[in-house]
């Protein structure tokens, strides 16, 4: 009897771990993202930004805002770029010097890249309390090892892309890397127009795709190259908001990676 007792305890005892052990975890899958814009400005036109985001303030727009040369810009400007940031807005890196960075370092290495364009931008982004974590490719040329070096020091590099055939092979959406490339909205650029502007709206849309811009200076009257006009900044801003989309900025992707 009191080996019958024991072996149904023991029994017992099987049966009580086996239902502890742990079910297999899936793995959780990645969340699906909201359609939406980052929209980017490169170089330092500090009051024409701060003009764009008084009129667009409307829609509760976001912007990522890529500076270069930052110890040439004056006090006021600084100002300007920190209210922004407070407000939700971001300050990315775009250079030092704005040198093109692949002619750079073919002429002269990546070490004395980094020594002559991202070191003193990075001492000199952080002195003045800009927290930048993106950084933006003067004129939108990149290679592996560029992008190898700056790898470490920030979660998005962009650059600008250059097809303008369909939407669909486009390389301006966010594919879940921290690579990326943006479609460029100046006026004066080859591929730009309201109704292609338009259409990679609509596949960002539809296929809930988030479609990155790249502009220079947003102006009321287009003068010279590299301007945006303010009512195509405009356009982007009503089109988002008429369709339940999302304004990021490029460092909002960060969490979003899914391969680094």
């Amino acid at each position: 009897m009191m080996k019958l007792s024991l072996i149904n305890t023991l029994l017992f005892l099987l049966l009580l771990t086996s239902c502890e052990q742990k079910v297999p975890q899936q793995k959780p899958q990645q969340k699906e993202n909201r359609a939406g814009v980052v929209i980017t400005f490169d170089d330092a036109y500090v009051d024409e930004w701060a003009q764009a985001d008084q009129a667009l303030k409307k829609y509760n727009w976001k912007a990522t805002f890529c500076v270069c040369r930052i110890d040439s810009i004056g006090k006021p400007e600084i100002a300007k770029l920190h209210q922004m940031q407070n407000e939700g807005h971001e300050i990315a890196g775009h250079g030092y010097h704005h040198y093109n960075a692949v002619k750079f370092v073919a002429a002269n290495g990546i070490d004395a890249y980094l020594k002559q364009e991202i070191d003193p931008m990075r001492a000199s982004m952080k002195r003045l309390n800009f927290n930048v974590t993106s950084f933006a490719y003067p004129y939108g040329e990149r290679s592996d090892e560029l992008d190898k070096a700056l790898y470490p020091d920030y979660k998005i590099i962009r650059g600008r892309a250059f097809c303008g055939d369909l939407p669909e092979k486009e390389g301006c959406y966010f594919r879940g890397t921290k690579y990326m490339y943006a479609f460029d909205i100046d006026n004066n650029h080859i591929h730009f127009s309201i109704p292609y502007l338009l259409e990679l709206l609509d596949y960002a849309k539809k296929q809930n795709k988030i479609l990155i811009l790249c502009s220079h200076r947003p102006v009321e009257k287009l003068t010279a190259n590299y301007q945006t006009k303010i009512e195509t900044l405009e356009f982007v801003c009503k089109y988002i908001k008429l369709n339940n989309m999302k304004f990021y900025t490029l460092s909002d992707l960060d969490s979003m990676i899914v391969e680094k």
